[in-house]
């Protein structure tokens, strides 16, 4: 079976950029004012609770005096913690009304004149965003609702450099969730996933666009554009109760209680809905000392990619 990743190419950016202005990821994390730094505080605690992955994969320390470009940086969460670690932050958006709130958030903690904002298009970002490049560009959960990923991975080629990182997360297709949602909405019907997935992916229903990747798929498709995966993990699985959970109470659903934590943990990491993977730049680094010739870092078109599944 091979990925299709011309599912959703007909889709205009537009209708993207219209559902995630309507409802920012992660906008209903806190009950308190939008833009308060308490309302700031309590995104970020929940959103890290529920997902204690993320600051272990963006290994945000590790950047410090170095340059992030951040592609898809929502209302700012992550940006905040890369620049509260003391990396030089590049931050794009396509919602104009995340990027809204993502600015006041960096004010509202003194840090807005670290962070260059820009509000852009991940297929075009070379007409918005100056070509430098960078130390890490990362993108959580962002890429798969891009109507032609292929066209984004191509753009961030322009803004790296041999020994740069570049740290995606993908929507896993042998997780839980995908399976959820089939069973749940489509009736078993497998055959749906792309339309089932794409529309019950998030918390406000009929996503444009979601793409969903196996391990073979990402790696395949890193490594065609030329990237050599360093690191790939799965990982968080959603275990509560939803109507609980909007109204900010942590209740697991009950198969979810039945199982203990170390099975729990071992489910996250075989079929969790999120696909984390590193890959890097051939080459030397450039904060590294080592002296290995570099390697060349091809350019691929995308007629040239293809795809094996799990």
């Amino acid at each position: 079976m091979t990925h299709d990743l011309t599912s959703f190419q007909k889709i205009p950016i537009e209708r993207v950029e219209e559902y995630w202005d309507a409802r920012p990821c992660n906008i209903r994390h806190s009950p308190s004012p939008v833009g308060t730094r308490q309302y700031f505080d309590e995104v970020e605690r929940r959103k890290y609770a529920v997902e204690p992955h993320i600051p272990r994969f963006a290994e945000f320390p590790r950047w410090r005096d170095k340059k992030v470009l951040e592609i898809g940086c929502g209302i700012g969460t992550d940006t905040i913690n890369f620049t509260r670690h003391g990396a030089r932050v590049t931050a794009v958006e396509l919602s104009g009304r995340s990027l809204e709130i993502a600015r006041q958030r960096a004010k509202v903690y003194g840090i807005e004149d670290r962070i260059r904002f820009y509000q852009a298009n991940a297929q075009s970002l070379t007409r918005m965003v100056p070509i430098e490049p960078y130390d890490l560009v990362y993108s959580f959960g962002v890429l798969h609702h891009t109507p032609e990923p292929e066209r984004a991975f191509q753009e961030i080629k322009n803004y790296l450099r041999p020994g740069s990182t570049i740290k995606v997360m993908m929507y896993h297709r042998c997780s839980w969730k995908a399976l959820w949602i089939v069973v749940k909405f489509g009736k078993a019907q497998f055959w749906r996933i792309p339309e089932l997935v794409a529309q019950y992916s998030e918390a406000q229903e009929g996503c444009p666009v979601t793409y969903t990747f196996t391990r073979k798929e990402l790696d395949s498709l890193l490594k065609q554009y030329g990237f050599e995966v360093t690191g790939m993990s799965v990982d968080h699985i959603f275990p509560y109760r939803i109507q609980d959970y909007v109204n900010h109470r942590y209740v697991k659903v009950w198969y979810f209680r039945a199982i203990p934590e170390a099975a729990f943990r071992w489910m996250e990491h075989h079929w969790g809905w999120h696909l984390c993977v590193t890959a890097e730049v051939p080459g030397i680094s450039p904060h590294s000392n080592d002296k290995k010739p570099r390697a060349h870092f091809r350019q691929v078109s995308t007629s040239e990619i293809s795809y094996e599944a799990d």
